[in-house]
């Protein structure tokens, strides 16, 4: 599967499991989890990209972003974890 089978170029959204999912949104959360774990980051650029974490979760969770993918730095798994509540299917 490519690209433009799960959104054509004239599509940005798409509604999954009653969630809406934007294109770009698993770049936006690839490039807020290297902020968020980039030890030159600012506090403030930090608590944005934190922000942008926790809003995109839903829809990362609707394409099934952590059905397939685990997060490395363990940190950031951790926080996302205790703060947000992934919930793991463990088989």
């Amino acid at each position: 599967m490519r690209a433009e089978h799960v959104l054509p170029d004239h599509v940005d959204q798409a509604d999954i499991d009653g969630v809406t999912v934007r294109k770009g949104t698993v770049a936006a959360f690839l490039a807020n989890a290297r902020v968020w774990t980039d030890p030159a980051s600012t506090d403030a650029a930090r608590a944005v990209a934190a922000t942008d974490i926790v809003a995109a979760l839903p829809a990362l969770r609707a394409v099934g972003l952590f059905d397939v993918l685990e997060i490395r730095d363990v940190r950031l798994r951790d926080w996302i974890d205790s703060s947000v509540g992934i919930q793991r299917d463990i088989r």
